[in-house]
């Protein structure tokens, strides 16, 4: 059992390094950068539900009161392969990435409760963006250049305890930490050198999520259940240096800094306000599950960042419906091995949360959405191990109002191991 820790000890340690995800989102420019969900590929592969669903040999990275009804050892990570296409009204661009999805301990302790930790990307910045300014002539008298990378991730523990036969409670304490870089570089047309306006940022701060459960048994091994997760309101503080001074670019493009015109540290802040999540759910043990969950949250603020001063875009308050389920044709079938896999499905639409003025105006603001539809495949391995694929289609923003509109398809892998740990061996 120890060489076991062990094991998932050194993978968390040497895959730690590759939690940095890579975007090429040009929404990826707001906020913290392109936010991610962060669940399994189970949930993800059923629309993104999971506050009121429970197992007992998978993780749940949406409520902590569902360690609760562990009962399996599960060690667990998840890969993502995201293909993007970005396009306006007249041109598209598209661009491919693979990167870690999570990594992930969870076991059980006793019978009424259950713990976990892991390691989860949570967010990344990769935008490269330009805007042209014209006279009445139609000629050009300025180009800005925006470019950007990084990201966010999260340690977090979670553990969940049975209160009774049918309610478990659960807290979740995570740690996020990460740095972004921000440049915006302005050249006047028949000026010879351009600004750039450089900001490098280290992020930290931590966050409490508190979660409950209640699941009623009924005849013939159904089962209704409920879950509702609260994510405490939080701050993540921003350090760092900005810089503003000249550049010149070489015959070859490349860029060659001139004179610092001022330099200074950076204090700001993201305020991250209060995130409730409400689900329910009926299914058949072993057999079915649907689930309909509905999540919200107040937009956030920022102050003392580069990007806090911007008539071009606002935050606004965020919602999100995902309805899906499993269906699993029968678990013990020893004749056929697809009537053992999982096969699940769910449909997600969300107001992310940003309103975007593609016209500069500061007054016609665009809400931007992302609808996704979802399938996937859980195929299992000897004993309790499993394979799970999950296929996502979904778009996001729009081409109305000189905004973009993206279109992505997601191939999710992970592997999960279940074992049974902690389990006092009986002598005859």
């Amino acid at each position: 059992m120890i060489r076991k820790i062990l094991v998932v000890v050194l993978l968390i340690t040497s895959m730690a390094q590759f939690a940095q995800r890579t975007s090429s989102s040009p929404y990826s420019f707001f906020g913290i950068g392109q936010e991610y969900d962060t669940k399994t590929v189970e949930q993800n592969s059923m629309g993104g539900i999971g506050v009121a669903f429970n197992h007992y040999k998978y993780l749940n990275f949406t409520n902590p009161a569902a360690n609760a009804f562990l009962r399996n050892t599960t060690y667990t990570f998840g890969v993502l392969n995201n293909d993007l296409t970005v396009k306006n009204e007249t041109t598209s661009q598209s661009s491919t990435s693979t990167s870690l999805s999570y990594l992930a301990l969870g076991f059980p302790i006793g019978n009424k409760a259950g713990f976990s930790l892991g390691l989860q990307p949570v967010s990344s910045v990769g935008y490269s963006l330009s805007n042209s300014e014209f006279d009445a002539d139609d000629n050009i008298t300025a180009i800005s250049l925006f470019n950007g990378q990084g990201g966010v991730n999260r340690i977090y523990g979670s553990f969940g305890l049975m209160l009774s036969k049918n309610i478990a409670l659960g807290i979740e304490l995570d740690y996020m930490f990460g740095s972004t870089e921000n440049n915006i570089t302005r050249q006047i047309a028949g000026v010879s050198l351009a600004t750039r306006h450089k900001e490098e940022n280290i992020i930290r701060g931590g966050a409490v999520t508190i979660g409950a459960q209640y699941q009623k048994v009924l005849k013939d091994n159904l089962y209704i259940n409920a879950g509702a997760t609260v994510k405490l309101g939080n701050e993540l503080n921003i350090t760092g240096n900005e810089y503003l001074y000249s550049v010149s670019f070489s015959g070859g493009g490349s860029e060659v800094p001139r004179d610092t015109i001022s330099s200074d540290g950076i204090n700001g802040k993201y305020e991250l306000p209060l995130k409730s999540i409400l689900g329910v759910g009926v299914g058949k043990y072993n057999k079915w599950y649907v689930g309909l969950e509905y999540e919200m949250q107040d937009a956030y603020t920022t102050s003392g960042i580069l990007n806090s001063n911007n008539n071009t875009y606002r935050y606004e308050n965020s919602n999100r419906v995902s309805l899906g389920g499993f269906y699993l044709p029968k678990i013990n079938s020893l004749s056929s091995y697809w009537n053992r896999v999982t096969y699940r499905a769910g449909l997600r639409y969300e107001k992310v949360g940003l309103g975007v003025d593609g016209l500069a105006t500061g007054s016609n603001f665009t809400q931007i959405n992302d609808f996704g539809m979802s399938f996937g495949l859980g195929l299992p391995l000897k004993k309790l191990s499993n394979v799970n694929l999950g296929f996502e289609y979904g778009q996001r923003g729009t081409t109305e109002n000189n905004l973009l509109k993206e279109n992505y398809f997601n191939v999710r892998l992970s592997l999960s191991l279940s074992d049974t740990w902690f389990i006092k061996r009986k002598i005859d």
